[in-house]
């Protein structure tokens, strides 16, 4: 069994083939069960955020096969799909899920949120049943190496986060905020990011739509907004002049018929829109209608990458720090992995002992001389102790196997002389 991971990701799949496989709330669990049904996956957490959907798992050698297959039928994907998907292993997949946990891997080069995610999905495939002690070592090391990257470079300064992208987008269409309307949709901790940018730079009205209206009070309540439930979000998209969308519904939520009656209403005054959301909130083809701009996360990145210039510098560092825990890492397991054939071998020795220490007590017993008992008790262990291994080099020197030679001169320290 060996570790592999399967996925895509921004670096890999544009926004519309992430929103096919995105597994969001209790379908991750669900997903993890099915997982354990597949032969040749022996653990597996699946991450699965706006920016990427991986499994990393423990698998045999088909696994990664039974793997792909299993997602082309959850989801219904075509062939094309597969152009889209990486795999990785061994030493490549540590690398990987290291970078992922230290935002190294992400849109938001050091981005902290990252983390928590990765942290929520192993405690799903803990509480799933799914997450064995391969994949334990594993994550918990790899949580590790995020705190002491976080610690020890300055990967994690001046933050530049999909919100504050977001909203410095927004102010490149609306330079006074105090005199325009921002809808946010949503309540999660991305929506309450915009909702503190947004209060930072003074908007002049704030509303909150959630399904969960409590939570949207809770949250607009915090920065002076109006909470309102989804049943009257259309009837409020005309006041909008800036509308951001980050929920976790699978199908779009604000249609083009709704915002082409926004836009009559507001009698072709511009809305500017971020649809953060993976799948989207906002229907494509809304970007087709006159006066509204509309941006997905995907077209979030550039403006990202004028703000992380000061952490490219960081990242060389954290990179450094990823090699040493990389082989450390692969110590302790290489380590873990010779462990129990030490064990068979004490146990092995241990029981020579015993039997030869038995015999030479009934000799003790019979009267034998006592220093006849300790040469013959000496003499016997040696001979049993390096019986299999002289058979064994006797066939090593017959078959020409010089690495089996080379590897007991090692072991028992014997010169080539």
């Amino acid at each position: 069994m060996r570790l592999q991971i399967l996925g895509l990701n921004h670096n890999t799949a544009p926004l519309e083939v992430r929103e096919q496989v995105v597994f969001a709330g209790d379908e991750v669990g669900r997903a993890l069960l099915r997982l354990r049904e597949i032969e040749g996956i022996d653990e597996a957490v699946l991450l699965s955020t706006c920016n990427r959907t991986e499994f990393y798992v423990i698998t045999g050698d088909n696994g990664r096969e039974a793997l792909q297959s299993w997602l082309h039928s959850e989801r219904a994907l075509d062939g094309a799909f597969s152009d889209s998907l990486f795999s990785l292993e061994a030493d490549e997949a540590i690398r990987h899920i290291f970078r992922v946990a230290c935002g190294l891997d992400s849109m938001v080069l050091g981005e902290p949120q990252i983390l928590g995610q990765l942290k929520d999905a192993f405690r799903s495939a803990q509480q799933s049943g799914t997450a064995g002690k391969q994949l334990e070592r594993l994550f918990q090391h790899t949580f590790s190496v995020a705190k002491k990257v976080r610690t020890d470079t300055e990967i994690g300064t001046n933050p530049v986060s999909v919100a504050s992208a977001a909203v410095s987008l927004a102010q490149q269409f609306f330079s006074n905020f105090a005199k325009h309307t921002a809808l946010l949709v949503g309540a999660g901790v991305t929506v309450e990011l915009l909702a503190k940018h947004l209060s930072a730079r003074q908007i002049g009205r704030l509303f909150v739509a959630n399904r969960d209206v409590d939570r949207a009070r809770h949250l607009a309540g915090q920065f002076g907004g109006y909470a309102l439930p989804l049943s009257e979000l259309e009837g409020t998209l005309p006041e909008a002049d800036i509308l951001i969308t980050s929920t976790a519904s699978p199908e779009p939520i604000i249609t083009s018929e709704q915002m082409q009656a926004a836009i009559t209403v507001r009698k072709r005054k511009p809305i500017f829109a971020v649809d953060i959301a993976v799948p989207r909130d906002i229907a494509a083809d809304v970007a087709d209608l006159d006066d509204v701009y509309l941006y997905t996360i995907d077209d979030l990145h550039k403006v990202i990458q004028q703000g992380q210039t000061n952490r490219e510098a960081a990242a060389v560092d954290a990179n450094r720090i990823l090699d040493d825990e990389i082989r450390r890492y692969l110590s302790i397991e290489r380590a873990k992995k010779v462990s129990p054939v030490i064990t068979s071998l004490r146990e092995h020795g241990e029981s020579i002992r015993e039997a030869v220490l038995h015999e030479a007590q009934r000799r003790l017993n019979k009267g034998v001389d006592s220093r006849e008992v300790v040469e013959f008790a000496t003499a016997s262990l040696l001979k049993k102790l390096l019986h299999n291994p002289s058979v064994r080099l006797r066939e090593a020197g017959e078959a020409s196997e010089l690495e089996i030679i080379e590897a007991t001169r090692s072991l028992f320290g014997i010169d080539d002389d």
